[in-house]
């Protein structure tokens, strides 16, 4: 342990929790099995916090009482330093106030807790957002994890898929230019289960923003000898997105979210936004997710 990095270890399961960005950047299970990504050429991250966008902005640009902010992708949280507030054996919780740096961007009074806690079988993060402000606080939250695909080197991609908890049929959200397409379109899983390929993020993310799941496996197709599995769970979140670079990158990001971009031709108040948390003075949200790792 480092005033930079958290080793979280329960049994045979270790994470690495950085303060930069509050970020997960291990998650290792007995085997050496690594099921994070590790931030390569293709994408320099693990698995960042978004706050308090999730997603883009028209023209990357927050408006508010008249003022105009200049807010970038999935916003600050991931780019900003967190304060300890607790760090123990299989626990830490990151501390993120409004500052004078993020009062430049985003012009409300917040309090965000990253709460991490890993046990034998798994990993989980509970997220809150404080509103210590005077008036209703907007936002949005997300989550970004990034995900080794193959989990098993070696393996072929195409033979892995994600299976939901419930039927997904409804239609799925598309991204153009970073901004949410007027129009849904059909849903790509068939069932409960998306077979993944990389011609899937050919238009970006596929954004499920009615789904039905509260959570899903990721996992080779095939029986009992097809290596290692994660399952994602998720509490208070609203949506999820499934991202990947079609470039061939070696990664899956399985995203709760709760909220997603502007669409194409909102340019209102930031506090008319589709999607957005709207949290009454001295009140907080919490949402959470869970990532349970082993092999088959």
């Amino acid at each position: 342990m480092n005033h930079d990095t958290d080793v979280l270890r329960s049994g045979l399961l270790t994470a690495a929790i950085k303060a930069h960005g509050a970020e997960l950047c291990s998650l290792r299970d007995g085997n050496g099995t690594e099921f994070v990504w590790q931030a390569g050429p293709e994408w320099p991250r693990h698995a960042p916090l978004l706050f308090p966008i999730v997603g883009r902005l028209a023209n990357d640009e927050l408006r508010h009482q008249g003022k105009t902010y200049r807010m970038t992708q999935h916003g600050f949280a991931r780019d900003s330093r967190f304060v300890w507030a607790e760090r123990g054996e299989s626990r830490c919780t990151l501390v993120l106030d409004d500052n004078e740096t993020t009062r430049a961007l985003y012009p409300f009074p917040f309090r965000l807790t990253a709460a991490y806690a890993i046990d034998e079988s798994g990993l989980d993060l509970t997220l809150t957002i404080a509103n210590t402000g005077k008036e209703t606080l907007p936002a949005s939250l997300g989550g970004h994890p990034a995900f080794n695909w193959p989990l098993r080197p070696g393996a072929a991609k195409e033979s892995y898929a994600l299976t939901f908890a419930r039927a997904e049929s409804s239609p799925v959200r598309r991204l153009e230019r970073g901004l949410l397409r007027p129009a849904a379109e059909p849903s790509p899983v068939k069932g409960n289960s998306l077979s993944l390929s990389d011609s899937l993020f050919v238009d970006d993310a596929i954004i499920f923003d009615r789904i039905e799941s509260d959570s899903v496996r990721y996992a080779a197709a095939g029986g009992a000898s097809t290596g290692p599995w994660l399952k994602m769970s998720w509490r208070g979140f609203r949506e999820l997105g499934v991202w990947s670079k079609p470039s061939g990158a070696p990664f899956l990001c399985i995203e709760p979210w709760r909220g997603y971009a502007s669409p194409a031709g909102f340019q209102g108040e930031f506090s008319d936004k589709p999607g957005l948390m709207h949290i009454a003075a001295g009140a907080e949200e919490q949402l959470s997710f869970r990532i349970e790792v082993g092999l088959s």
